[in-house]
């Protein structure tokens, strides 16, 4: 199957840019998402590659042909939409061979691709059922067998799993990765779900405003984020400010509000005393009951305990008034309670240090 790239692509709408001179590469056999909040221009990135809208300027490939001026029927390309977008007076057998009916396949062929797909998604039982007689799940397990009888060699899904409810949403994402995997196709996969973009993706691009703002595997996104938004956007961070007031080796001491001091590994060589933003991740934190006196040691005080299944959430205000939060495994510890005084320690090669951002800490992080 090939891959897909876009080469310096801008799409405006007025005066606006949904992109501003985007470009990435899709490997082939790749299951790819593009994630980042509503607006972000992800949805228009992959109308794109379909060629369902057109671009202002930019090139587009699949494989070694340009693509960006061919019509979408001529690009190979299975589209999979967050509506389902099934035709409700057709069975879910009708469905599925639509495709190949429009490219006048004969009826054998057609029936052979309809049991195939219908196979691989586990519905060859409701093939005469309706629409509005399958569940959620199933209609969208219908909606990708669609776009698989069509013969598309990539794969393009739009949020595909933003109408069903959590648990289906769960099991279905994995599913949809499978088919995927076994038929060897390049998926292209728009979510603004962190969490389903890091389960199921090989890679992802992190959008922002039009632009790509960092491409990764989910583990290097998640722990070598390459500016505030992605720490912000993927899983969750504490953000501390602060100034560089020391820097030795590789490492450098923050003063923080009211004269609090830490030390973070210095990767990106800032400066001395130029201000800096810390982002520490909740789950690298360890945390003692007690003021405890330790190198590199935050104090305060419970605030706030949030049961939430699988960890308990601790929202704690630091000596100098900032907002600190801690998650730890819930069946492995017993609850602190809220007043409690308590001493937070991390591993100074978990936190990231950067630059204060021109436009301030709350701008950066807002999606």
């Amino acid at each position: 199957m090939p891959n897909v790239r876009v080469v310096n692509v801008t799409k405006k709408y007025g005066n606006v840019y949904a992109l501003d001179n985007v470009s990435l590469t899709i490997h082939d056999k790749e299951y790819f998402s593009l994630l980042g909040p509503s607006g972000c221009g992800k949805t228009t990135l992959l109308r794109l590659i379909a060629g369902l809208i057109e671009h202002d300027s930019g090139e587009i490939y699949i494989g070694d042909r340009r693509v960006d001026q061919d019509p979408p029927e001529d690009r190979e390309v299975g589209f999979v939409f967050q509506t389902f977008a099934l035709f409700p007076h057709m069975t879910a057998w009708d469905n599925v061979l639509y495709g190949p009916k429009v490219k006048n396949y004969d009826s054998k062929q057609s029936e052979t691709i309809g049991h195939e797909v219908l196979e691989l998604v586990k519905l060859s039982e409701r093939l005469d059922a309706y629409p509005s007689e399958l569940s959620g799940g199933m209609m969208q397990r219908i909606a990708v067998a669609r776009a698989l009888a069509a013969g598309g060699k990539i794969l393009l899904l739009d949020e595909p799993l933003g109408q069903l409810d959590a648990k289906v949403r769960n099991e279905i994402r994995y599913e949809i990765r499978r088919m995927a995997k076994d038929l060897k196709l390049t998926a292209i996969h728009v979510t603004h779900d962190q969490a389903e973009a890091m389960s199921i993706s090989d890679r992802i691009a992190v959008m922002k405003k039009g632009k790509i703002i960092q491409i990764g595997t989910p583990k290097e996104l998640y722990m070598h984020p390459n500016s505030i938004f992605v720490a912000h956007f993927i899983g969750e961070s504490n953000f501390l400010e602060g100034y560089i007031t020391k820097i030795k080796g590789k490492y450098a001491t923050v003063e923080l509000r009211q004269g609090l001091t830490v030390k973070a590994l210095n990767e990106r060589e800032i400066k001395q005393e130029e201000r800096v933003v810390l982002a520490i991740r909740p789950e690298t934190c360890e945390m003692k009951i007690g003021y405890i006196t330790a190198e590199n040691a935050l104090q305060g005080k419970i605030d706030k305990t949030t049961f939430e299944g699988t960890i308990i959430r601790y929202e704690i205000r630091l000596e100098n008034g900032d907002r600190f939060v801690i998650n730890r495994p819930s069946l492995t510890e017993d609850w602190v309670e809220i007043g409690q005084e308590v001493t937070i320690t991390y591993p100074l090669d978990k936190a990231h240090l950067f630059p204060y951002p021109e436009n301030g800490l709350t701008n950066e992080t807002s999606v």
